[in-house]
């Protein structure tokens, strides 16, 4: 019985399922968790089916959360999509269900679940999950409204098939979930539209980053500068590409302002493997984009040196 063999025997033997994704979610976090949940829900319709989690900020567009209550986990299986460690979910009580299963594209630092598919291959989650149902495409149904969201997905994490994660088989299922109704186009302005006041940080982004002469950028967003353009930490999502799109540039950080005086940390890269600088500070994530957490500008600055060096050190080879 292969895994998603065994994924699909708990989801048949249960009649609770809650969905868990990601704090701060993306729209592969919502994609993947909305999708399953479509892919459950339009196969068991006697099933009651619950997505957990706080209602996703700038992406309303794609799925709101259930309200989800403490006693739903009573003999309920507990499903978390695109989550590589159990501090990052999103809903306090996803350990109090009677099994977990734990579906994944991050480098598996923390397994956890009593069931735990973890793909670093794959895209995104969402395309995981897409393949977890084509794979069961016989004993399984899916809304169209569920193909838009897995779309949505790999799409987001992708960055519209830009980065190297995507692969022949990322376009092969994309193609058959393009085959479903719905409107892809609008969906994707949906994704890559941004408000005024962020295209104007767009502006700020470019005329302030820092870049040494081995391509290590980094780009600070103060406090003050959060509230000059009255963007939310959430809204600074949509910057984290563009120092990538200047050409001298290799590998980034941003330093994001939080309301507890410490800096979220987004790094990015187009070579040098970063990941591991990220866990060195509290983070974590894919070897191209991770994420991590400074306490002070003391702690960010030490990260851009670190993150000069893997530079400097990679162009070195």
């Amino acid at each position: 019985m292969t895994i998603t063999d065994q994924i699909l025997a708990k989801i048949k033997q249960y009649e609770t399922i809650i969905i868990h994704r990601h704090q701060r979610p993306d729209p592969d976090a919502i994609g993947s968790q909305g999708g399953l949940a479509e892919i459950i829900k339009t196969s068991f319709p006697e099933k009651k089916v619950l997505m957990a989690g706080g209602q996703p900020e700038g992406l309303e567009y794609l799925e709101t959360m259930d309200e989800v209550l403490e006693k739903d986990y009573a003999n309920a299986l507990v499903i978390v999509v695109d989550t590589a460690n159990t501090p990052r979910i999103d809903g306090k009580n996803y350990a109090k269900g009677q099994e977990l299963i734990k579906i994944d594209h991050h480098p598996n630092d923390e397994p956890y679940g009593d069931i735990c598919y973890v793909d670093t291959t794959a895209s995104s989650c969402a395309e995981i999950v897409a393949d977890f149902y084509f794979t069961h495409e016989d004993e399984l149904s899916l809304s169209d409204n569920g193909a838009r969201l897995l779309y949505a997905g790999i799409v987001g994490d992708t960055g519209r098939f830009l980065y190297p994660a995507t692969t022949g088989k990322t376009f092969a299922l994309v193609s058959k979930l393009r085959e479903f109704h719905f409107d892809a186009a609008l969906l994707n302005r949906q994704i890559d539209q941004v408000s005024e006041k962020v295209a104007k940080l767009f502006g700020y982004v470019f005329e302030n980053l820092q870049v040494d002469e081995f391509g290590a950028g980094s780009l600070l967003l103060s406090e003050e500068i959060m509230n000059k353009y009255q963007v939310s930490d959430a809204e600074t999502s949509a910057i984290v590409s563009l120092p990538g799109k200047i050409e001298s540039v290799l590998s980034w950080c941003i330093f994001v302002y939080q309301e507890d005086g410490t800096y979220r940390v987004r790094l990015r890269s187009k070579g040098p493997v970063i990941n591991g600088l990220a866990k060195h500070h509290h983070g974590g994530g894919h070897p191209l984009a991770s994420g991590a957490k400074a306490k002070d500008l003391k702690e960010a600055q030490e990260i851009y040196q670190e993150l000069q060096k893997i530079v400097q050190e990679f162009k070195k080879v």
